[in-house]
């Protein structure tokens, strides 16, 4: 069915109305405006740290203000009154918006890992939203391209990789870029298995895996064709740490079975309690066993631009390929994840595609700076802005303040926590993760079960409170409470409030 002159004019109004700059600038103004005074809110303690609701009656209130939008503007309605209409409407939908979300920006936000980010990182992330700055191949996003490149170089290099012979890229989280790094690792070590599979090896290929490491290195597993019993877990040591000694020992069993190894995957750190495995050791062993040796440090990678926690990453440069989210403790807002490869090479090692209608064979200039080649994103966001910009603007050494001032409150709050007899810290922090749980006098002689069980209840009534926001793991186990400092305008004063807070809930509970 054909469209009339009139209902075509109607659309490019109301396309022309979407696209108009002059309402753009007058809603961005008003939107910064609203930013400024949430942050203000939210910094100064004056707002919840959740703002908890049901997930229906969430889901309810998004319906409502979906199919309460703009009307198409009637005959007559002046341009500047559209435009005062839009920049109303976006003010109403982004305080909405902040009312009813996550705000990690409140330094009572101590949850998971992910970061209250600076927020002039946003602005940079914004330009190439607007503008969408996507990436796939270089001449679709051509500044976008030279951004991500000089960040991979600028950060590999603090991570001790010769200039000229590593190189990276930038994907959409540490799942992603894990997924990457050991499907590289599979298909090095194996050599046809992008075009082979692996249906019909024996013996068949195993990963070798911190025994604490994230659920993605086992996701990743599943997704290789390895499957999950193909994971051998990886000796700890008393701090959680991997084994070096015990890790020689199960690589030469599994030579002498002839067993294939895909890879060695290290923690830096360790999710649970934030362990650091020992990698100039491991690099060691791995070398003699020649096998790949990867190391996740989508967490604690930031920590290369610290004088004072480097040394937790010590041997790192050695791994053949490493993550590190800069959406963790560098700050910045998701998604941006970096995988490194010590051998330049291995970029190319991951895929094998074929796409004419991309990469254009006369211009082997740049395959280089063709992201789509070695990245499992075809059209990619261009997630480097917001280091890039940061760093452009203040420097790599924003990036140490942040992990040395996260880290220092975490070490300040373990101490709190010893100087207590209701409360029992698990372990003694590398990094910003605290774990420990709450264990008034009227549970002492409890069995597990009602202490783990009251473990969650306390949890629960603490963040539903909007007061703080804390999360609750598995260890040993065990139920605990878990504490993650991200961000770094929480105060040893915060974390006594937080103490207080929880055993303020706790006699509400018992």
């Amino acid at each position: 069915m054909l469209a009339s002159a009139n209902d075509l004019t109607a659309a490019r109004q109301r396309i022309a109305a979407a696209y108009d700059p002059a309402a753009l600038e007058a809603a961005g103004t008003q939107l910064m405006a609203v930013l400024a005074e949430h942050f203000h809110n939210v910094e100064s303690r004056d707002a919840k740290v959740l703002n908890w609701n049901e997930p229906a009656a969430q889901v309810r209130e998004a319906r409502r203000l979906l199919d309460e939008f703009l009307l198409p503007p009637r005959e007559g309605l002046g341009e500047g009154s559209l435009v005062a209409s839009i920049t109303s409407r976006i003010a109403a939908l982004t305080r909405e918006t902040l009312a009813r979300g996550q705000n990690l920006h409140h330094p009572h936000y101590v949850g998971h890992q992910v970061p209250a980010p600076i927020p002039l990182a946003g602005l940079f992330d914004l330009v190439g939203t607007i503008t969408n700055q996507c990436m796939a191949i270089y001449e679709m996003g051509p500044w976008a391209t030279a951004v991500e490149h000089a960040v991979i170089d600028a950060v590999g290099e603090r991570i001790g990789f010769t200039s000229g012979r590593f190189a990276g890229l930038v994907t959409s989280g540490g799942s992603l870029a894990n997924l990457t790094g050991l499907l590289t690792a599979r298909n090095v070590t194996l050599g046809d298995a992008w075009s082979a599979g692996l249906s019909g090896r024996n013996p068949a290929p195993v990963l070798v895996a911190q025994a604490d490491a994230h659920y993605s290195v086992t996701r990743s597993a599943g997704i290789l064709g390895l499957g999950t019993n193909q994971i051998i877990p990886a000796a700890l040591d008393q701090r959680r740490r991997m084994d070096p000694d015990q890790l020689d020992r199960t690589l030469s069993d599994l030579r002498a079975r002839g067993t294939p190894i895909i890879a060695v995957s290290a923690a830096a750190c360790a999710t649970p309690i934030g362990a650091f495995d020992p990698l100039a050791d491991i690099a060691d062993v791995c070398r003699r066993h020649k096998v790949w040796l990867h190391v996740d440090a989508a967490h604690g990678g930031a920590l290369v631009f610290s004088q004072r926690h480097r040394h937790l990453l010590a041997g790192i440069e050695q791994a053949d390929s490493i993550v590190c989210d800069a959406h963790k403790m560098m700050f910045v807002p998701a998604l941006c994840a970096m995988l490194f490869y010590k051998n330049r090479e291995h970029r190319i090692a991951t895929f094998h595609q074929d796409a004419p209608y991309l990469f254009d064979p006369t211009a082997t200039e740049l395959r280089d700076y063709d992201s789509g080649i070695v990245n499992l994103e075809c059209t990619k966001r261009s997630a480097a802005f917001g280091v890039w910009g940061i760093w452009s603007l203040l420097g790599p050494q924003i990036f140490a303040d942040l992990v040395d001032v996260t880290i220092d409150l975490a070490q300040k709050f373990h101490a709190l926590l010893e100087a207590t007899d209701d409360f029992v810290p698990l372990h003694e922090p590398q990094c910003n993760i605290v774990v420990f749980r709450y264990e008034p006098p009227e549970l002492r002689d409890a069995p597990v079960e009602k202490i783990d069980a009251f473990q969650l209840q306390l949890r629960r009534a603490v963040i539903e409170s909007g007061e703080f926001y804390l999360v609750q793991s598995r260890l040993d186990g065990r139920t605990i409470l878990r504490t993650t400092m991200m961000n770094p305008l929480t105060t040893e004063d915060d974390l006594r409030g937080l103490l207080d807070c929880i055993r303020s809930a706790a006699r509400t509970l018992l």
